[in-house]
């Protein structure tokens, strides 16, 4: 008789204290679990609640397929991740990959160790103009090679472009004309949302009983930008310009 598992949420930067705790792993299922009930050293990690598979307000027929979703520059870096406990995450997480069965949403790859593709979550969001409201309407699961796609500022700075529109076309079957136009119309986009400063409204999480870390205010935003691609140009600043040519080396 199979014994049903006693999960853990352990996150990523305690895992060595959990399994020094006595916490096992199952590959199978990617997750910690206690070796038996009532191990006292394991009670913090606690599995909580399943998250719900259809958040409060959520629209899962938002943004369907593969494309280019440059996020505003008020934006870089507080993504959701960002503004979750860890704990959270972990949870949330877990949901998106399971109701998309492990595949990835926009190509339908699994995840592929040796060729280091994974599976990774990623935000769709709508835009009040009027409001200046940029909400979060949606969570997907994207494979690495889909989601440097829909990054494709920060594989830009990366120096996978040409990796990105190249995947661009074979996912979506796009000319390569096609493709060229479809990435100079989405910075043309983020260009115009750019000279807003956004508030951000993640009440699909909240609602759904998400703990939140307070994202930076939008005023520093930028300040935390810079400083992430700093980190990733290996210490050598980057302009934030308003120019097309700049713009199109920003990190999404």
């Amino acid at each position: 008789m199979a014994v049903e598992r006693i999960w853990l949420d352990v996150p990523f930067a305690e895992k060595d204290e959990a399994k020094a705790a006595g916490a096992r792993w199952d590959p199978a299922a990617r997750r910690w679990y206690a070796p038996r009930p009532g191990v006292a050293t394991l009670e913090r990690w606690a599995a909580g609640e399943d998250i719900p598979e259809l958040l409060p307000g959520e629209d899962r027929s938002l943004g369907s397929g593969l494309f280019i979703d440059l996020v505003p520059s008020s934006c870089w870096f507080t993504n959701v991740r960002s503004c979750i406990v860890q704990k959270d995450w972990d949870r949330l997480r877990r949901m998106i990959y399971s109701r998309a069965q492990d595949r990835c949403e926009a190509c339908g790859a699994g995840q592929d160790r040796e060729a280091k593709r994974w599976l990774e979550a990623h935000e769709r969001w709508t835009y009040d103009n009027a409001r200046r409201v940029q909400t979060l309407k949606r969570l997907i699961c994207l494979c690495t090679d889909c989601h440097t796609v829909t990054h494709f500022g920060f594989a830009q700075v990366r120096g996978l472009a040409p990796q990105a529109r190249a995947h661009l076309i074979k996912v979506t079957g796009m000319t390569p004309g096609q493709a060229d136009q479809h990435i100079a119309k989405a910075f043309e986009a983020w260009k115009t949302r750019s000279r807003i400063t956004w508030t951000l409204d993640l009440s699909i999480l909240t609602d759904a009983g998400i703990t939140l870390t307070p994202p930076p205010d939008a005023g520093v935003r930028a300040d935390v930008a810079r400083e992430a691609l700093r980190a990733e140009a290996g210490g050598v600043p980057r302009q934030l310009g308003s120019s097309s040519r700049i713009g199109a080396r920003r990190s999404q």
